[in-house]
């Protein structure tokens, strides 16, 4: 099916979102047990991680760990964000820099002034919008985002966005109480869906909607590590305990620009792949043979794949082996997680 289409469902008692382009899956939400990124809590700050610069804090769902804590003292109350689903076994990673964000609008406590996605590059309505934003905003000291969405959307709705998130900032912001609390829970698959998949899209829903629109195949084809890249090539994304291990291969093609083909393909493939997956950290890439002279065009078919994908993802580079390293931000639930207990 050509174009773009969004399905909401539920993966056992989960809820979940699938986003299909052209026929193939190129994201995924699921419901987890965690806290979800966005949540924001009212926490203490408990004791500081020597060395690292970091603070425990204490929250209405266990231990959350800030990697700034730099004149901030045990008992401490604080306001903090979930940045991030955690590692096994690890505190919720949090953040002090709060964002209120919705379809249309982002609004910064912590960041004054207005700014406009540059995707919106019409000047007469950025103009509209600007003049818009100023009004929905009023004298309010936080600073606005103004989303992609807002191009040709609706003016009324994007100032009841705008005037929505400023007033759930204004009252967060406001808030004085000193015992760990929830203040704002972060949105589930289907309001995130709404929320960031704001291209025009065919929306499917209900029980059974996966499977009538071929996602129940395609996240079953995700559980597994394989990846193909074309007629022959392949390549393999496998989680382990300390890194995700990402092996490129040619298969049986073995011309001159093999490896140079399959590794530009898996560099194309790669950020769909993890998002799919629900991956994050430090990601390691085995990459097919090919010479040193082509890494330049590597790098840069990498760098363009990695721009059309919003999870923060650091370029690091090559290490002395030949293997290029990444390190991404764990904004989703790792697919194996959340598919625990669900017969595949």
């Amino acid at each position: 099916m050509k174009g773009r289409q969004i399905v909401l469902d539920h993966l056992g008692d989960a809820k979940a979102a699938a986003l299909m382009v052209d026929g193939q899956l190129d994201d995924l939400l699921v419901e987890g047990a965690a806290p979800a990124p966005g949540t924001i809590y009212r926490a203490v700050a408990d004791r500081p991680v020597k060395g690292q610069g970091g603070i425990f804090l204490k929250t209405p769902e266990g231990m959350a760990f800030l990697r700034q804590a730099k004149g901030i003292a045990p008992g401490d109350v604080l306001t903090v964000q979930v940045a991030g689903y955690a590692e096994p076994g690890k505190a919720i990673p949090v953040t002090t820099r709060l964002l209120f964000k919705s379809r249309y609008a982002i609004v910064t406590p912590d960041a004054p002034g207005l700014n406009l996605s540059r995707r919106i590059r019409d000047e007469d309505t950025r103009d509209a919008l600007d003049l818009l934003a100023r009004g929905a905003m009023g004298d309010s000291p936080f600073g606005l985002i103004l989303r992609s969405a807002c191009a040709g959307a609706d003016e009324d709705e994007i100032a009841h966005d705008i005037a929505q998130m400023r007033d759930l900032a204004t009252q967060v912001m406001a808030d004085r109480a000193q015992l760990p609390e929830m203040l704002v829970e972060g949105d589930d698959p289907w309001a995130l869906a709404w929320r960031d998949w704001s291209q025009p899209a065919d929306i499917e829903q209900g029980k059974g909607a996966f499977a009538r629109t071929g996602v129940a195949e395609a996240i079953a084809a995700a559980r597994g590590p394989r990846v193909a890249l074309g007629v022959e090539a392949t390549m393999f994304v496998e989680p382990t305990r300390a890194l995700i291990a990402v092996d490129v291969n040619t298969g049986g093609d073995g011309s001159h620009a093999a490896g140079l083909k399959a590794n530009i393909a898996a560099a194309r493939a790669l950020p769909r792949a993890l998002r799919v997956r629900g991956l994050g950290g430090q990601v390691l890439i085995d990459l097919a043979p090919m010479p040193k002279k082509d890494r330049r065009v590597f790098e840069d078919s990498l760098r363009a794949a990695f721009r059309a994908d919003e999870i923060e993802t650091v370029l690091a580079g090559w290490t002395p082996l030949g293997n290029y390293e990444l390190q991404r931000k764990r904004a989703r639930l790792p697919l194996a997680e959340a598919l625990e207990g669900v017969p595949r």
